[in-house]
């Protein structure tokens, strides 16, 4: 039995030309070859797995190459290539920094350094993960770094560039890699189980690609370990359940059930997937990266930013079809809004059975647009005297506005008759939906005067109103602490009825009464049935302001002041309160 060699190594690149997703860095180190101008000291850095480390051997390999190619890629039969090839060669020296960190491993590199390379024109010394090099090391590499002998070439490499002193990357030249892209892995993959005998489908292939997330080691091994358990036939359903990756099926199946309002079916799916071993939140996080990827298969000239295989773009493009941008918009509004707040749910669950719920009820009718029965005249209590009937009337809209007994005297065509008592249920969120300019407008002739309210009745309008406004203002999270801070006084002259409440400064009464007070007083006046009601606004004095004490020194004082025991123990120490 041969020896196994798993495939991140046996398939490793060895030329710029097998490089994967890095063409522009493979091109301007192949035209700094046939050109000559080689740098000292070179540092490449990216995300683990991209082919950092390959590309510096595959460079080092080519400047020692004594018969290089025409496109500047090393030949494999000169003595230089073949001993790289063999691992015996003198000219490439690698050293890990993540164990040779110190100061001590840095001089016996620079010891090394001044000997030139018995075969070859170059010694190239490759430093992996450079940044693991102490403070102390970096400051004994720096001259040897930026003046090293001629035979001498540096390559740096590291995942975390941020961590390297400026004055190394002041002193090489740099190279970012990039995350390989699902594409490139997927084409990679493809041409390795081709030559392994394997037989894949590009559904299975995408999913060990994008589990890699731009890592093409990371996807070789995920390819191995796929293998191991599937063997040389892999079918989808075998992928998914070795990597423990959600369907794509579930998204499917849950936006059908959106558009068609099931719920019942949304909430069992989420049952099935988390009786399945699935992490919540990452169900949240796969459902909006679905909703993503229906709004750009619905979007024309973005096929371009859906990376999927071709037989699943066309099963995107089918259901994108079937819903609007403006659902999509909403439904990603609302996993997205699932996905931050899950972490600080009580009920995580719940939390997003409630956004599911949320999804489904998206494409329902708006409740004013459902239709309702006319409602029969209600029986009048026992204890109450019945009003006299209104007279028959055609059926109207049942969202006709609610107007008074004598509005209705002098508008006999107007919707029907109301009756005394009703004002006090009417909804203000029901008010509130239009704009506040045709509250304004519409409010002497729609206000019903059912008699002077009390103080407390009024009171209790208040708190519904300042209720209300918080619900509809929800963002101004500050407007339901300046409404209720401050008690509300109401007064009374000529039959008109004045709310008073005080604000602590101009800056909050001069943005209340531009932006909010001719709106409040409509509102207050249709929830009480009553137009001589106004609202006023004044500025609490400084001398009802509370001074708030936040220094040590001004708390102790104000003890001091307030409590004599305090102060006579302070005056027979001789204590000094700074």
């Amino acid at each position: 039995m041969s020896q196994y060699i798993v495939s991140a190594r046996k398939y490793r690149p060895e030329s710029f030309g097998t490089l994967i997703g890095q063409d522009n860095i493979a091109r301007t180190l192949k035209n700094s070859i046939a050109r000559g101008q080689l740098a000292h000291a070179y540092l490449f850095c990216g995300p683990r797995g991209v082919g950092k480390t390959t590309t510096a051997r595959i460079f080092a390999k080519m400047i020692n190459c004594t018969n290089p190619g025409p496109d500047m890629e090393p030949c494999g039969e000169c003595e230089s290539c073949i001993s790289f090839n063999e691992g015996r060669s003198y000219c490439i020296h690698e050293l890990d920094a993540a164990s040779n960190n110190s100061v001590d491993d840095i001089k016996t590199l620079m010891e090394k350094v001044q000997v030139p390379p018995p075969v070859g024109k170059y010694s190239v010394y490759i430093i992996d993960e450079v940044h693991m090099l102490s403070a102390s090391a970096f400051n004994a590499f720096l001259k040897t770094l930026e003046e090293p002998p001629a035979h001498a070439i540096f390559i740096l490499a590291t995942t975390e560039k941020h961590k390297i002193l400026p004055t190394i990357l002041s002193r090489c030249q740099t190279y970012d890699f990039n995350r390989i892209s699902v594409g490139d892995a997927v084409k990679n993959l493809r041409m390795i189980a081709e030559k392994e005998g394997i037989t894949i489908d590009d559904k299975s292939l995408h999913v060990i690609a994008t589990q890699a997330d731009g890592a093409m080691r990371d996807a070789l091994t995920i390819f191995d370990q796929t293998v191991a358990f599937c063997g040389t036939d892999v079918h989808y359903e075998d992928v998914i359940r070795n990597l423990n990756v959600l369907d794509y099926e579930y998204s499917f199946s849950l936006v059908n059930d959106f558009l068609k309002g099931d719920y019942g079916s949304a909430l069992l799916t989420l049952d099935k997937i988390l009786a399945k071993g699935f992490n919540a939140l990452h169900f949240v996080a796969a459902l909006s990266s679905h909703l993503r990827d229906l709004v750009v298969a619905k979007t024309a000239g973005l096929d371009a930013l859906l990376d999927l295989p071709e037989s699943l773009k066309a099963d995107y493009k089918e259901q994108a079809g079937r819903c609007s941008i403006k659902f999509l918009y909403d439904a990603l509004g609302i996993t997205a809004q699932c996905e931050s707040g899950y972490k600080a749910a009580v009920n995580p669950r719940l939390h997003i059975e409630y956004a599911l719920m949320r999804l489904s009820f998206l494409n329902a009718a708006p409740a004013a647009e459902a239709p309702k029965p006319v409602e029969k005249p209600a029986e009048p209590k026992p204890a109450e005297t019945p009003e006299k009937p209104a007279p028959v009337e055609e059926p109207k809209s049942e969202a006709a506005p609610v107007i008074s007994s004598e509005a209705e005297k002098s508008e006999p065509a107007a919707a029907p008759r109301r009756r005394k008592g009703v004002a006090a249920s009417l909804s203000l969120k029901g008010i509130m939906e239009g704009p506040a300019e045709k509250v304004a407008e519409k409010d002497e002739e729609a206000v019903a005067e059912a008699g002077v309210p009390s103080d407390e009745v009024i009171k209790a309008g208040w708190g519904r109103l300042v209720d209300a406004l918080t619900a509809k203002y929800s963002s101004m999270v500050r407007l339901k602490n300046t409404l209720t801070a401050s008690e509300v006084v109401i007064s009374e002259s000529e039959g008109v009825k004045t709310v008073s409440f005080e604000v602590v400064n101009d800056a909050q009464k001069s943005w209340l009464e531009d932006r909010l007070l001719k709106e409040m007083e409509s509102m207050l006046r249709k929830d009480l049935s009553y137009s001589k009601i106004n609202i006023s606004i004044s500025v609490t004095p400084e001398e009802k302001t509370e001074k708030v004490l936040y220094m040590p020194e001004e708390k102790a004082k104000d003890l001091i002041e307030k409590n004599s025991e305090v102060r006579e123990f302070v005056s027979q120490l001789g204590l000094d309160v700074k």
